[in-house]
Parts: structure tokens; C-alpha cells; sequence
């Protein structure tokens, strides 16, 4: 049996998710998170075989998660299932310690795929994405977005930033100094070519990290 935790902020997503995984012979879930945070507590206390994270939930979100559920368990299998299909997301999530990454207009068995074959030790990109991530490889100057030039940290510090969070919020939720917090935003305007968070904001919105449908269901 394959034991599964949800994490995500919808309680309507994660009832979606698992109605479709009840009526599957030898997938279970055995537990649910509705944070990044609480998902990390989950598994110091729990052991299950794969997490289904989404990306982008209040706090230290999915990316940020990821890598705190890996450093004290590298063996731990996570499929991120999220909106963001565009580069260089995948490969930072995949860099961060993640064994999967879905869209969420993935087709039901393709998340039952995607179960499968990351419990039994492969990785697991969706078509689509892992052409895109080809593609980069290949053409780099036709491909590739201008947030490829992000570390995975000030990646992360970006998606804070374009849900509205505070220079203080994100500081406490990972464990940084303002100041360091700080440091990283002024490193990604000038990386970017941007003065302020507005702009970068705007900047996550144009290369697919982040949509205004999204923007205004966290308000």
C-alpha cells in the first residue's frame, strides 16, 4: 500500500484529490496539510511514502517545504502538483530535492502515474514540462526566462514577495535576518533590471510563476 499526505491550501483540492485516489487498489492517504509549514510537521512526526505539495500556499510555501522535508529525510518522495509549468520553476523544484512535478491540469491517472513511479524509486516530469526543460537545454536563447538567472533562494523569496508577504513575515518564516531577506531582493532587482516589488511582481505574472486570478484569491 502507498501512503500519501496531501498538502495544499484548498480543502476542496485536496477532497478532489482524494476521491480520485480512494477508489485506486494500493494507494492510500493517510494524511493531509494545509501549509508548507504543517507539512514539514507532518512528516517529522509521520512516515508516508509520497507527497503530493502544491506550490503556492501561504507561508514558507511548497518550494521552501520541499527543501526542509529533504534535508532531514533525502529520502522522502515529493511530487509538486502546481500551476507553474514555465521555466526555470521545474528545474529549481527538481534542484530543491522534488522526485515529481505536475501540472494541475494533469489527467487523474497521470497523477496515479506519477504515484507509481516515484515510490518505486524514478523520477517523474510531465511531457509537457520536461520538453520545456529540453527545450532550454537545447535552444537556451529561445527558452529561456529571465528568472533563470535566480538562485533556488531568491527564487523562493520571490514567490513570498508576489503573494503580498512582508520583508519581517518572510524573514521569520525562513529563518533569515531581515536584513539578509533584504539583501536578496535588492540582489534580484538588480539581477532583473527592476526598482521595486511591484515590477517583480509583474515580472512573475508575464513568465507564468504567478496569476492575477491568484493574486486576488489571497487578498
Amino acid at each position: 500500500m502507498i501512503s500519501i499526505l496531501l498538502v495544499d491550501d484548498h480543502e476542496l483540492v485536496r477532497a478532489g484529490i482524494r476521491r480520485i485516489l480512494e477508489d485506486i487498489k494500493g494507494i492510500q492517504v493517510t494524511g493531509e496539510a494545509c501549509c508548507g509549514e504543517d507539512a514539514v510537521k507532518w512528516c517529522r512526526t509521520n512516515q508516508v511514502d509520497v507527497i503530493l505539495m502544491d506550490m503556492n500556499m501561504p507561508g514558507i510555501g511548497g518550494l521552501e517545504a520541499t527543501r526542509k522535508i529533504v534535508r532531514f529525510n533525502p529520502d522522502a518522495k515529493i511530487i509538486m502538483l502546481t500551476i507553474h509549468t514555465e521555466n526555470p520553476l521545474p528545474a529549481k523544484v527538481m534542484q530543491a530535492g522534488a522526485a515529481g512535478y505536475l501540472s494541475k491540469g494533469a489527467a487523474p491517472q497521470e497523477v496515479i502515474s506519477a504515484i507509481r513511479s516515484v515510490h518505486s524509486g524514478q523520477r517523474y516530469i510531465a511531457s509537457d514540462i520536461a520538453q520545456q526543460m529540453a527545450l532550454s537545454q537545447i535552444e537556451p536563447e529561445k527558452s529561456e526566462s529571465p528568472l533563470s538567472c535566480l538562485s533556488e533562494r531568491e527564487l523562493q523569496i520571490m514567490l513570498m514577495i508576489t503573494k503580498g508577504q512582508k520583508v519581517t513575515d518572510i524573514s521569520e518564516q525562513l529563518n533569515l535576518s531581515p536584513k539578509t531577506v533584504n539583501s536578496y531582493r535588492y540582489r534580484m532587482f538588480s539581477k532583473l533590471n527592476i526598482s521595486g516589488d511591484v515590477e517583480l511582481t509583474h515580472l512573475a505574472i508575464r513568465h507564468g510563476l504567478f496569476n492575477a486570478e491568484s493574486l486576488i484569491s489571497s487578498e
